[in-house]
């Protein structure tokens, strides 16, 4: 077998599309196909950006053509200038943003987690509740602030031998495509007593929004905790992720 026709199975294994880290896990798995180079990744690559079969959804993610029809129904379209405000569409990259912020903390040794009414909603052909390792919020504090940061789109926790029950939360995340920063900004706020990274994660047309609303004087005291991190952003350091590749972002 080819390697282009190895991807080519490993996506209709996949369900007709799959991000790149799900591709160089997975494709390698297909034992008729050799692939005798020193550079594997950056042959997938090539492969997914070359083949007239494929085509990209959006950075990270590919699909065969054969399957676009049957994506769509499913709410998966590759994102455009004349769709990119749609429902569809920014339904689709709230949970998809939260699905790869949940491999990459996994990918980084940290318990994940994301709430409950989330759990069922998919990243691809994943439930977000089969990618966080935590089935609810550490007791890392008095129960006021546990209740306050279970509705956190991700949180990221650091574990230790001691257990779930006294893990600290390492980073707290929120997924903005159309919904009010300031919310957001709120919860970090009464969060801020807790030495943990605060994200917002939207589209890059939002920051100016963000810088806005981060300089009310009621968010003075996190001004300088909350980042802002683009999709596009955050698809460059989950792909630098899986082919050990530098990234200007630090999360």
């Amino acid at each position: 077998m080819k390697q282009y026709e190895a991807v080519i199975e490993t996506l209709k294994r996949l369900g007709g599309c799959a991000t790149f880290g799900q591709l160089n896990q997975e494709v390698f798995k297909i034992e008729d196909c050799i692939w005798n180079t020193k550079t594997p990744f950056a042959s997938i690559r090539r492969i997914v950006q070359d083949r007239k079969e494929i085509f990209r959804i959006r950075p990270g993610l590919w699909a065969l053509e054969e399957y676009r029809s049957l994506l769509a129904d499913r709410g998966i379209v590759a994102q455009d200038a004349t769709n990119s405000d749609s429902e569809q569409v920014q339904e689709f990259n709230h949970y998809y943003y939260q699905g790869l912020l949940l491999y990459i903390g996994n990918m980084k040794k940290l318990a994940t987690y994301v709430p409950a009414q989330d759990k069922n909603r998919e990243c691809i052909n994943v439930k977000l509740g089969e990618i966080s390792t935590l089935d609810r919020v550490p007791p890392f504090s008095y129960q006021e602030f546990v209740d306050r940061s279970s509705t956190i789109d991700v949180m990221w926790f650091q574990p230790n031998s001691l257990g779930s029950e006294v893990m600290m939360p390492n980073s707290f995340f929120e997924v903005e495509h159309s919904t009010d920063i300031q919310n957001s900004l709120c919860k970090f706020s009464d969060l801020q007593s807790f030495n943990a990274q605060m994200f917002i994660v939207a589209d890059a047309r939002r920051h100016d929004e963000f810088i806005a609303r981060l300089s009310h004087d009621y968010f003075k005291p996190i001004s300088d905790r909350v980042k802002f991190v683009s999709y596009d952003k955050l698809d460059r350091y989950y792909e630098g992720l899986i082919t050990q590749q530098k990234s200007s972002l630090v999360l």
